[in-house]
């Protein structure tokens, strides 16, 4: 596998080695060894998939607040997405902002997403499916989440939005959830038994 830290620090674009043939190929899409020598404790509480049909789907941004912070390990296995992270953590250097990476059925690239980061993307292609390998269990009472066109956030969708949740349409803009945001996401929370 190959790990290329983003400008977000702890966040990963992960692509393959593969060992070709005249089948195919082989490659390895997760190691937990391999993730632990980046410094990331790999423990997968859940698997999922996420099927879209139409191109120009929207879904995000998402995020669980600690205790139930999540890392997610994010790759297209059918189609194409914009996978678009967002650092929600107080203290770092680049909180607030963003990275933007193509993740398609053919490139074979995936993303990692630390906790305590905002995930989204746009489908770029119709029949788009993607797999999520979650670091923690989904907890509604930790969920929380950020509009898609946040003014504060600035970020370019390659589409127009042709279909989006209205659950994700009634997110409240940083504008109006950063003090709380904030409070909740500060690493000291995470370690002086507050959270």
């Amino acid at each position: 596998m190959i790990f290329s830290e983003t400008k977000l620090r702890g966040a990963f674009t992960v692509g393959l080695k593969p060992h070709a043939d005249d089948r195919g190929f082989f490659a390895r899409t997760f190691c937990r060894r391999e993730f632990e020598a980046h410094g990331i404790d790999a423990s997968i509480a859940q698997v999922n998939v996420a099927f879209n049909r139409r191109k120009g789907t929207l879904r995000g941004l998402h995020f669980q607040y600690p205790p139930n912070a999540e890392w997610k390990l994010v790759r297209a296995t059918r189609g194409a997405v914009l996978d678009v992270i967002v650092d929600l953590r107080p203290e770092s250097s680049t909180y607030l902002q963003h990275v933007a990476v193509e993740l398609t059925a053919d490139n074979h690239r995936a993303i990692f997403i630390p906790e305590r980061f905002a995930h989204g993307y746009q489908t770029i292609a119709d029949c788009t499916e993607t797999v999520y390998y979650m670091g923690e269990f989904y907890e509604p009472d930790a969920e929380g989440g950020l509009p898609y066109d946040d003014p504060a956030l600035a970020l370019r969708w390659p589409l127009p939005v042709s279909i989006i949740s209205s659950k994700d349409r009634r997110w409240e803009p940083l504008a109006v959830i950063e003090p709380d945001l904030r409070h909740r996401m500060h690493r000291s929370r995470l370690t002086d038994g507050e959270g």
